[in-house]
C-alpha cells in the first residue's frame, strides 16, 4: 500500500495552492462543501461567528475542520497555544486574538505550502506573537512543558499513529495544561477494504478510530478529566465530498449505498483533557 502520510501530503498541498477546502478533497472555495465541513460561507455551523471570521485573513479559511476548537479552549490573555496541523492558521489567528501580545500561537504543519501560506498571511496581517513550524505532530518541533494549550481541528484523524501524537501533546504541555480537539470518530468499525483505501484515507474515513479507541488513546497518553464536550452525527456529503465520492466508490468497488452505510458512522467530537499539575 503507498505511504498514507505521503497521499496525505500531496493532496494537502494541492489544497493549499489551489485555496481549496476539505480533508485534502472537495471543490473548496466559497460556497462549496468540503469532507470535513463547510467551507467560509457556512463556517458558522462549526462554531465560527461572523465577527471572528471577519477579523482574520480570508486565505487563512480553506475550509478545512469539524469544529472550532479555539471557541472551547477558554484561551486567557497570555496563554501559549500550539494548534496541531495548523493548515493555512485559521485557528491560530483567532487564538492570537485571544492571547493577546503578551501571549503565543504556534502552529504545526506537515505540508511546506501550507506553511508558506499560513506564513504569508501572518505577514500580511502582522501578527506578531504567531508563528508556523514545519513538521509532523507525532514528533513536534516543540519543547517540553513549554505551551499552556493546544488545540486541534480535524488533523489527529488523519495521523498513522495517533497514540504517539496524544503523547507529544502530553509532553509539550505545562503541567496543568489542556488539549482541545475537534475531530471524527466512528460509532462502529469499518471493514477492512475501507481501512486499507488510501483514498478513503484521505478523505477522513479510514484513518478515524472508533470512538471508545480515541478515548482510551488520549487516556494512556495520560491525560486526565476527560469530557467529550458535544458529539454528533456528521453527515455523508461532507465526509466525502462531492468530487471523491465517486473516486472511492470507484477503487473500493463498493455500491455507493454501502458506502454511505459505512460513512454514516462518523461522528463529530470535541474533547476536553488536562495533564495533571503533578
Amino acid at each position: 500500500m503507498r505511504d498514507m502520510r505521503s497521499e496525505v501530503r500531496k493532496r494537502y498541498a494541492r489544497t493549499a495552492a489551489a485555496g481549496a477546502g476539505g480533508c485534502g478533497c472537495g471543490d473548496g472555495g466559497k460556497g462549496s462543501r468540503s469532507c470535513c465541513g463547510p467551507t467560509l460561507s457556512s463556517s458558522e455551523r462549526l462554531g465560527y461567528g461572523k465577527a471572528d471570521l471577519a477579523s482574520i485573513p480570508e486565505e487563512a479559511d480553506l475550509g478545512l475542520g469539524c469544529g472550532n476548537p479555539t471557541a472551547l479552549a477558554g484561551l486567557q490573555s497570555g496563554e501559549t497555544v500550539l494548534d496541531l496541523g495548523s493548515g493555512a492558521g485559521i485557528d491560530c489567528f483567532l487564538a492570537s486574538r485571544r492571547v493577546g501580545p503578551a501571549g503565543r500561537v504556534i502552529g504545526v504543519d506537515m505540508t511546506p505550502q501550507m506553511i508558506d501560506r499560513a506564513r504569508a498571511a501572518a505577514a500580511r496581517g502582522e501578527y506578531g506573537n504567531v508563528e508556523f513550524r514545519l513538521g509532523e505532530i507525532e514528533n513536534l518541533p516543540v519543547a517540553d512543558g513549554s505551551v499552556d494549550v493546544v488545540i486541534s481541528n480535524c488533523v489527529v484523524n488523519l495521523s498513522p499513529d495517533k497514540p504517539r501524537v496524544f503523547r507529544e501533546a502530553f509532553r509539550v504541555l505545562r503541567p496543568g495544561g489542556r488539549m482541545m480537539v475537534s475531530d471524527l470518530a466512528l460509532k462502529r468499525p469499518l471493514p477492512k477494504a475501507v481501512r486499507e483505501s488510501v483514498e478513503a484515507y484521505v478523505a477522513c474515513i479510514a484513518g478515524a478510530l472508533v470512538r471508545e479507541d480515541y478515548l482510551s488513546a488520549i487516556r494512556e497518553a495520560g491525560f486526565k478529566d476527560i469530557t467529550v464536550v458535544s458529539e454528533k452525527s456528521f453527515p455523508a456529503e461532507l465526509v466525502l465530498g462531492d468530487s471523491l465520492a465517486p473516486e472511492i466508490i470507484q477503487k473500493l468497488s463498493l455500491p455507493q449505498k454501502e458506502l454511505m452505510e459505512h460513512v454514516s458512522s462518523v461522528v463529530s467530537l470535541n474533547i476536553s483533557a488536562f495533564k495533571p499539575k503533578k
